[in-house]
């Protein structure tokens, strides 16, 4: 079975660094983003054989469009990473609502959307991995107050994109793990 892996938010952050890792051992690969441009420059610097698709995960009809495309020019996509978001963060009275539905929209239907049209193909090869990622320390929560944070998290650190990516590569790659929650968060859960 080719390994052909569709990386949703793989222009920038975790996911840059889940493509770059998974580029390394051989997977062909789909980068995703809405920018077409960062998906392609992305796709670039892992060299010959991965392809870049603009797609909106907030839209039923892209995500299936996009799946389509993957596959016509890739093949079956077996492995999919969820690592497209985008970040809204205020104080609930100084949110607006519409930046709510966006932010709803991207991480949570997104990554829903994108699983439903991956598990059609997975369920026909009775074989696949889906990896959701939550947040680590990237361009897209650098706003956030850091020191404060930090302080709570007992490496007295944020995890980096390279240290979630291999994470990801791991449950990608283990076949026998379904359904299980990976938290990579310094020690923060510990903590809490």
């Amino acid at each position: 079975m080719a390994k052909v892996c569709a990386v949703f938010g793989g222009s920038r952050g975790i996911g840059r660094a889940v493509a770059r890792l998974l580029a390394q051992k051989g997977y062909r690969l789909a980068i995703v983003a809405r920018n077409l441009e960062m998906a392609k420059a992305a796709a670039g610097d892992l060299g010959d054989g991965h392809l870049a698709f603009s797609c909106d995960v907030a839209k039923e009809h892209d995500v299936q469009s996009t799946f389509e495309e993957m596959e016509k020019h890739l093949g079956r996509v077996n492995f999919l990473v969820n690592a497209a978001g985008v970040n809204r963060d205020s104080l609930l009275v100084r949110t607006k609502t519409e930046d709510m539905i966006s932010q709803l929209h991207t991480n949570l239907l997104g990554s829903m959307l994108t699983c439903k049209a991956a598990v059609k193909t997975m369920i026909q090869q009775q074989q696949g991995s889906i990896v959701n990622i939550g947040f680590v320390h990237t361009d897209m929560t650098k706003d956030l107050k850091e020191e404060h944070l930090k302080k709570n998290i007992p490496l007295q650190r944020f995890g980096e994109p390279i240290e979630v990516a291999h994470a990801v590569v791991f449950l990608l790659e283990s076949p026998y793990i379904t359904g299980h929650v990976l938290v990579v968060d310094g020690g923060l859960q510990l903590v809490m």
